[in-house]
């Protein structure tokens, strides 16, 4: 059986490994870890898409809905996670276990907060997310499943953001995975051969999720070189929270504007029509599955980056940033090129008896691969920001793909330019995005440059 790593051990993988080996290492299994969570999110789109143009709807809907639990998840996990690694960075491990601690148990708290008001509510709810009257009542019934397990989806995101951070991404991957493998399964035998309809992707879902719950859990109590959440470091103390926001709050920033901007994208597209809601959903999964694999290559730079921010690595931090980025605009050009030619036949897999809904999605693909690989800037660019504690300009970074930008975009395109304002209104809130993100990003790589300089002078005497 292989040996764990000690912290020591890991702490020299972390500032000494070419970035180059290093970040492709850790990269893979978050990647796999991101592709299968978003396949199961596409066999939810797919299967439930069978049963009707309005069913379809509904999953878009309620991706709003899993879009507010991911913020709380990701947003106490990934803040966590990236002090985490500076802490360790610095070999200040107590107070790495502090917010590890703190995290989780904040996390169950605020999911069991969002099941409470959401199920007493959900009639509500769901037309305020912007369902419809045909697609309200399978909006309804997907969603009172989702709120029900809130309180350990959180956790989970919560377990996989402190793995990665802590250069365990394997880990992360086993429980993703399982879960992921097991929705896939279960869908389209609850779905139909269970006669359950969309509840079934409910019950699919959180089932899977709760697999993955508890093997995360198990990994992370058995794992000798992982923080654990243990009771007696959890505190409400004001420097964790500062610490754990400071980091998250561009996560925040980007997955709670994600679930507005969701929300204002149904309403935008129920005045088009089922179909437009339907098509602008499943256009949003595809998009997902491709920004995945470059969300898990870039949390694979995210631990280095903070590691050796915290061991003042300034050059090596740098050096990872410009390897990711190179990588990443060429994996999505590809993309890019391949999904512009294949839209009309991937929209037609989903809804093959809409001729509509196939019509408005493969143009909005279309309108979302010409901006698609400038998003290799902006996404990594945010990270850079956000891993090594620049809070307020990750944050500024973050919130312009979903909110700075396409907010007012998705207000006021369609007004003006009706259904194409709608497919327009993301490719223009990320060309911005792509704008600012440079902009931000040309300012961190100078600042970074002058502290290595500055660490060079203190070493030399001069």
């Amino acid at each position: 059986m292989r040996r764990e790593m000690t912290y020591e051990e890991k702490y020299r993988m972390m500032i000494e490994t070419p970035v180059n080996k290093l970040i492709p290492r850790l990269a893979v299994p978050t990647i796999i870890s991101m592709l299968i969570t978003s396949i199961y999110n596409m066999a939810d789109t797919f299967f439930v898409s069978q049963l009707s143009t309005a069913a379809s709807g509904a999953v878009g809907v309620n991706f709003s809905l899993m879009a507010m639990i991911q913020a709380i998840g990701f947003t106490l996990g990934m803040g966590s996670g990236n002090y985490m690694s500076r802490m360790l960075g610095e070999k200040k491990r107590e107070k790495a276990q502090r917010a590890c601690s703190t995290a989780v148990y904040t996390a169950v708290f605020f999911g069991a907060l969002l099941a409470f008001f959401g199920v007493s509510n959900i009639d509500k709810l769901v037309r305020l997310l912007g369902a419809t009257e045909t697609i309200a009542p399978y909006a309804k019934d997907y969603g009172r499943y989702i709120l029900l397990a809130a309180p350990y989806m959180t956790v989970s995101f919560v377990f996989n953001n402190h793995l990665r951070s802590q250069g365990n991404a394997m880990l992360s991957m086993v429980g993703i995975t399982a879960g992921g493998v097991l929705n896939v399964i279960l869908d389209p035998l609850l779905i139909f051969q269970f006669d359950m309809g969309i509840s079934g992707a409910a019950v699919a879902t959180i089932f899977s999720q709760f697999v993955s719950f508890v093997i995360l859990l198990v990994l992370v109590i058995r794992s000798g070189n992982v923080l654990k959440p243990n009771p007696k470091f959890f505190t409400m103390k004001w420097w964790v929270y500062k610490e754990i926001l400071s980091a998250g709050m561009p996560t925040l920033g980007r997955q709670g504007l994600a679930s507005l901007a969701s929300v204002l994208l149904n309403v935008a597209a129920s005045g088009f029509g089922d179909a437009a809601v339907a098509a602008m959903s499943i256009v949003t999964r595809i998009m997902m599955f491709i920004n995945s694999a470059l969300i898990g290559f870039g949390q694979g730079f995210q631990p280095v980056c903070g590691f050796n921010f915290g061991a003042k690595n300034y050059d090596r931090v740098l050096e990872a940033y410009y390897f990711c980025r190179k990588v990443a605009f060429v994996f999505l050009l590809a993309m890019a090129v391949i999904m512009f030619a294949v839209s009309t036949p991937i929209m037609r897999l989903f809804r093959r008896e809409d001729a509509e809904v196939i019509a408005i999605g493969a143009m909005a693909l279309k309108m979302q691969c010409v901006i698609l690989p400038t998003q290799a800037f902006s996404i990594i660019g945010n990270m850079l920001t956000q891993s090594i504690g620049y809070s307020f300009r990750a944050t500024l970074t973050a919130i312009g793909k979903q909110g700075l930008f396409f907010i007012p975009a998705i207000l006021i395109l369609p007004e003006i330019f009706g259904l194409s304002g709608l497919q327009l209104a993301q490719p223009a809130a990320d060309l911005l995005t792509f704008i600012l993100t440079q902009i931000v990003v040309v300012m961190v790589a100078k600042e970074l440059k002058e502290m290595s300089q500055g660490k060079e002078r203190e070493q030399t005497g001069e």
